[in-house]
């Protein structure tokens, strides 16, 4: 597939996006979550979030797109704090795809593409012809076309996750925010979805932040890695550099030999490795 259109909506200069002490905590949390985070995302680059389990992935992006308000520090987009930023006006330029996607059952594919156009359109104003070419556009990256009458409900879970992704692309950001795009996947549409956001980075310079569990997909696909441990940043740099024995025994708690090859990293685990005390993903 190719991105053969310009975007439609939002501009298409390279957009930036960093944080500054970064911290984020939930109610009753014996710890933050995200703990003076600072970080800055390479424009029109790939730059993918991975760690153990309860290591502050998810939650970074949130702390990222201003959805979790920050008990201190910031989060800049564009030179602006995203705090100053009025729902609308973010929308145009930050997209977000949550790991959790339930509800809206009976609503069509097409009908839920159409509401990622809504920082667009007017209250009830019908879909203008560029509205109508980023759906079709989102759908046809993503590969739902045909499923485009079917409601949510008769959709496998990894129909529906492209369905939610495909929403995301029609709002046509700068920015693009995606939290486990490849769960519930199988690895043929896996693939597929990580060859859509290397090209939204390659033809039209989107900045995506991507979270991903498998570390050797991770380092196929991103421009640079950001490994959390225990809310704080372990490791950053490009994945050849920075995926090596010690890191995979230090923050991930296994023995495993590495491989380089000219697509990314091979990772053979061996065994695991007690983990230590302060471990949150147990």
């Amino acid at each position: 597939m190719t991105v053969d259109d310009p975007k439609y909506g939002a501009d298409t200069t390279d957009s930036s996006l960093s944080t500054a002490s970064l911290t984020l905590e939930y109610p009753n949390g014996e710890s933050p979550a995200v703990d003076g985070v600072s970080l800055s995302v390479d424009p029109a680059r790939i730059t993918a979030l991975v760690g153990p389990n309860g290591s502050g992935k998810s939650t970074l992006l949130k702390g990222l797109s201003g959805q979790l308000e920050p008990t201190t520090g910031r989060t800049v987009l564009d030179g602006r704090a995203v705090a100053t930023y009025d729902d609308t006006e973010l929308a145009r330029r930050l997209g977000i795809l949550h790991q959790e996607t339930d509800g809206m059952e009976r609503i069509r594919v097409e009908e839920l593409v159409t509401h990622g156009r809504y920082p667009y359109r007017g209250f009830l104003e019908r879909p203008s012809e560029a509205d109508v070419a980023a759906i079709e556009r989102a759908l046809s990256l993503t590969g739902i076309e045909r499923l485009r009458d079917r409601p949510l409900a008769d959709l496998s879970g990894g129909q529906r996750r492209l369905a939610w992704l495909a929403m995301v692309l029609a709002q046509d950001t700068d920015v693009l925010l995606l939290d486990e795009p490849t769960t519930f996947l199988d690895l043929r549409h896996q693939l597929a979805v990580m060859d859509v956001v290397r090209e939204l980075r390659d033809d039209v310079g989107t900045t995506v932040v991507v979270v991903l569990h498998d570390i050797e997909q991770a380092a196929r696909y991103a421009d640079e890695m950001v490994v959390l441990s225990d809310g704080e940043v372990a490791a950053r740099g490009p994945p050849a550099e920075i995926v090596t024995a010690d890191l995979l025994a230090d923050v991930f708690g296994i023995e495993a030999t590495v491989e380089t090859y000219s697509q990314g990293v091979r990772i053979r685990p061996v065994r695991p490795l007690s983990p230590p005390s302060h471990d949150r993903s147990l």
